[in-house]
């Protein structure tokens, strides 16, 4: 009995793997509508990377200027959000040739879409229509709008405490419409770079050093906080608040899985599926090194482990991540990971050493930990170590000298920094008229 049961079974079973298909796959429409999930979800995950990054700004502020970094980054946000559709999507992904796609305004659903929505009984053939782009239109500009916000966010950490508001949110406006989009487009939107085959997986040169070019370049115009270097050296400012830096930072490193898990663009098949898992692990494993090799560097370098250390080596460690989150060797992650924070660590004195002034250490962990990411595409993954030079030089040449130029023509008409009464007093009260505490103020 017991060998006919089990001849049956491998009769029955034999019989399902024979009529199984070796690659089963949804339909179009299910693609579509997973695809389009995906955009969205992951989106609305770097759309909280906006409150991350405005708490752990808030935290490594002096309380007198928490106010005003609050109000920069949710207008900051704002502000991308609103440039990008005018016209920074259109000129990063519209018609792209090799340097920049066109400089035409708006950006709205398709044709086909706005076809189907407003079908009374809509046909198989308007339904086809829109399920062949493989995602909605709206989708994808939400997803990459979060993009633009978070370079900006960037920008916003170093040069904190001595710039007013309106010049950096019309700096922003400029980021968002063309010096992002632009130097995306080489990539993202198909153009001279991506013709060579540099390969940047989620951003670490074109969001993260992007942003880090910008606030290097601004640091450098606008010059340091008042009192921050002296002739017996650099004086530390530590922020008023290191829970509310911590609590951004873990807001931060929950919001990259989207900004990862995202950019695999796609999660109609078991495929993309599982390339997303492979690229959710790889980002939690490099921050978690980063955070335990800060952790190691401060203590033998210092003699103390530095919370502020620790926290931007997580957030250095997803950084040099992102330019390849799909490696399929976990333990290579770890490596990048601990690398992009050690690097991090080793560039906060060298910018001290020139009188660079970064507030929250973005440019060690965005522009140095960004490079480097980049670079291990070429070292562990499939890209070419040259090309991936070649791509991170082209792409710093450029941001630095558009964002010079406008930094540079905005402190020659409306000007940068408040006076230094005003610098004094704090933001908070010379910009906005309010304290962010009204009971406790430095």
């Amino acid at each position: 009995m017991k060998k006919l049961i089990l001849s049956i079974t491998l009769f029955l079973y034999s019989i399902i793997i024979i009529n199984t298909p070796a690659f089963a796959s949804v339909s179009d429409e299910t693609a579509y509508v997973l695809n389009t999930f995906s955009f969205l979800v992951h989106g609305f995950l770097v759309m909280l990377m906006a409150a991350g990054f405005a708490m752990l700004e808030s935290g490594l502020v002096r309380s007198k200027n928490t106010a005003a970094i609050c109000l920069k980054n949710i207008a900051l946000y704002s502000t991308a959000g609103l440039v990008f559709y005018l016209i920074g999507y259109n000129v990063m992904y519209v018609d792209v040739g090799s340097y920049f796609g066109s400089f035409s305004f708006l950006y709205n659903p398709s044709a086909d879409e706005l076809a189907l929505i407003n079908a009374e009984d809509a046909t198989a053939e308007q339904v086809n229509a829109v399920v062949s782009s493989g995602y909605s239109v709206a989708s994808d500009w939400f997803f990459q709008m979060v993009f633009v916000a978070t370079a900006a966010s960037i920008v916003s950490g170093t040069i904190a405490e001595r710039i007013k508001v309106w010049p950096f949110i019309i700096f922003v406006v400029f980021l968002s419409a063309i010096i992002y989009p632009v130097q995306a487009s080489w990539t993202w939107g198909g153009g001279f770079l991506a013709d060579m085959g540099f390969s940047d997986f989620a951003g670490s040169t074109l969001v993260h050093s992007c942003g880090g070019w910008a606030a290097l370049m601004g640091a450098i115009i606008i010059g340091s906080r008042k009192g921050r270097f002296t002739d017996e050296g650099s004086k530390p400012m530590p922020g008023a608040n290191l829970p509310l830096a911590t609590l951004g930072t873990f807001i931060l490193w929950f919001g990259w899985f989207g900004f990862n898990g995202g950019s695999q663009l796609a999660l109609g098949s078991a495929l993309d599926a599982t390339a997303i898992s492979i690229v959710y692990v790889n980002t939690n494993l490099a921050a978690a090194a980063g955070v335990i090799t800060a952790m190691i560097l401060s203590q033998v370098f210092y003699g103390k482990m530095d919370l502020t250390m620790c926290l931007n080596g997580a957030l250095a460690g997803l950084v040099a991540i992102t330019a390849g989150p799909d490696l399929q060797n976990h333990l290579t992650s770890i490596i990048v990971g601990a690398i992009g924070s050690a690097l991090a660590v080793f560039a906060v004195p060298i910018l001290d050493k020139f009188k660079i002034d970064d507030v929250v250490g973005a440019i060690p962990v965005h522009l140095v930990a960004g490079i480097w990411g980049t670079l291990a595409v070429g070292i562990f993954g499939a890209g070419s170590f040259m090309t991936q030079l070649y791509g991170i030089i082209a792409v710093g040449i450029f941001v630095s000298i558009a964002s010079g130029i406008v930094w540079y023509g905005l402190s020659l008409t409306i000007g940068l920094r408040p006076t230094e009464e005003e610098e004094e007093l704090g933001l908070d009260k010379s910009e906005l008229g309010l304290e962010a505490y009204p009971d406790f103020t430095r």
